[in-house]
């Protein structure tokens, strides 16, 4: 670029200066970014403009976690109406980022969770984050992971337990939370494993047991599993709930009563670490 020139000249109006290049017109790029969450469940994607929200799409991987990353990002693109050709960086995470061959490099979930839920809530200090195959607590600063606890041994504390559940009552998973709400006398479930509480929902229903009455003893028993895990993990408010779980408003408002605190939630809680891919693509020091 050469250099500048401010022109002043009597074919101009004296009070303005005009700023050009000697050899090109100075333009605005906008930078677009486009963060991919591959999850073992859904796919999610994510671009932003400058950092602002510009679209999101989600939707099952199944089981080619290459062709639903590349499904996922053209649709997020096209609503946010522009073209690949416009994304300045792609950024991958998730349990399947290594099958997305055209993004330009790969973050950690637990980083991009991090960066995503400090851009939505610049206050949060403990992220729990209630995905379809394990929960884990993350500790925030200044919007960086400095530590984390995952129970991905059981999956009494993941959406995976809510699959389950809605599976045996013949429903849908997303009509759990408010089903769960009409509850006024929650099971109480005698043991901490999914496995052995699906048989235990079973035994419940053939007692009698409502369903509401069953989703709510479902949504304390989640909770139970996920507060001790802030437990140890040493929760510092302010405290936010994302992924899938917390699309489940029986299951939020239990969480609350058994933290004693209010939680954040997204609007969107699925694309959170799709949302700090885009983030991290645009500011990687972010």
């Amino acid at each position: 670029m050469g250099s500048l020139q401010w022109i002043v000249g009597s074919d101009v109006d004296d009070t303005k200066a005009h700023l050009r290049t000697d050899d090109c017109r100075l333009t605005t790029i906008m930078k677009y970014a486009l963060g991919i969450d591959v999850g073992s469940s859904f796919a999610k994607a994510v671009v932003l403009r400058e950092g602002a929200l510009l679209s999101y799409a989600t939707m099952p991987s199944g089981g080619n976690y290459a062709a639903a990353a590349r499904k996922v990002s053209t649709e997020a693109i096209e609503k946010a109406a522009i073209s690949d050709g416009d994304i300045s960086t792609t950024i991958a995470t998730g349990y399947g980022a290594a099958a997305v061959n055209f993004a330009d490099r790969t973050v950690a979930d637990i980083s991009c969770l991090a960066a995503g839920i400090y851009h939505m809530f610049p206050s949060t200090r403990t992220v729990v984050d209630i995905g379809g195959q394990f929960c884990r607590a993350i500790k925030l600063e200044a919007g960086r992971a400095t530590n984390f606890i995952q129970n991905e041994k059981c999956a009494s504390g993941s959406g995976k337990f809510l699959q389950v559940i809605a599976r045996i009552l013949h429903m849908k998973v997303e009509d759990i939370g408010a089903l769960s709400l009409q509850s006024t006398n929650p099971v109480q479930f005698t043991t901490g494993c999914a496995v052995f509480a699906e048989s235990e929902a079973v035994s419940r229903i053939a007692e009698g047991a409502s369903p509401a009455d069953i989703l709510a003893g479902v949504h304390k028993a989640m909770a139970a599993k996920i507060v001790n895990l802030t437990i140890r993990l040493g929760l510092t408010q302010d405290c936010a709930v994302t992924g899938g779980g917390a699309k489940d408003i029986g299951l939020v408002r239990t969480l609350e009563e058994e933290l004693g605190l209010k939680v954040l939630v997204p609007e969107e809680p699925w694309i959170s670490a799709a949302l700090g891919a885009a983030r991290l693509g645009l500011s990687p020091n972010a």
